[in-house]
């Protein structure tokens, strides 16, 4: 126990140490650069992005491993207060608790120190799962890496959630003022 402990702490010194070392070269690199590479730099992390999409599919995958008969791009995407872009105010019912919670994940996820938030982010970052619709039953890979793991999980949990949770179509697309 202690051993593991040990590792522990000496693993996330090392991540953070490998994070201050990123920042220290992406800065040496902007500072020596021509200011047409500096603009490229600037459009770079845009361009990294490109696979949200298959980010955001895989966990619109994850949630139809365990409801089949769902279409989670049109029932989440403008929910309650907090499932979609953004989110503010208090939920409005379980299932908008759900979308609060899994943002705060993505934002917990943003701050670990397993993740590098231009490449390891919630919305960019690839994992590997087993889907057991049978059972409706989600498992994150061992294989994953720690910030894989850590938003594999942030998914995992909002997609049980869902499962769990009432869909009241009352509370899809809710003008902003209810939201505050």
């Amino acid at each position: 126990m202690l051993q593991s402990f040990i590792f522990s702490r000496e693993y996330h010194s090392h991540q953070s140490d490998l994070n201050r070392r990123r920042a220290s070269l992406i800065c040496t690199l902007i500072c020596k650069m021509s200011p047409s590479f500096f603009l490229l730099a600037l459009c770079l992390p845009g361009f990294l992005a490109v696979p949200s999409y298959k980010a955001l599919w895989q966990f619109r995958n994850m949630i139809l491993c365990i409801q089949p008969d769902s279409w989670p791009v049109l029932d989440y995407a403008d929910y309650g207060c907090w499932c979609g872009k953004g989110g503010s105010g208090t939920p409005v019912d379980e299932l908008d608790r759900c979308c609060q919670v899994h943002d705060q994940c993505y934002d917990d996820a943003m701050q670990n120190d397993a993740c590098w938030p231009i490449l390891d982010n919630p919305y960019t970052e690839m994992y590997s799962y087993d889907c057991d619709s049978h059972n409706k039953n989600i498992t994150c890979r061992r294989k994953n890496d720690p910030c894989e793991m850590f938003i594999c999980e942030c998914d995992r949990l909002a997609a049980m959630c869902f499962a769990r949770s009432k869909y009241n179509p009352e509370n899809a697309e809710l003008p902003s003022y209810r939201c505050q």
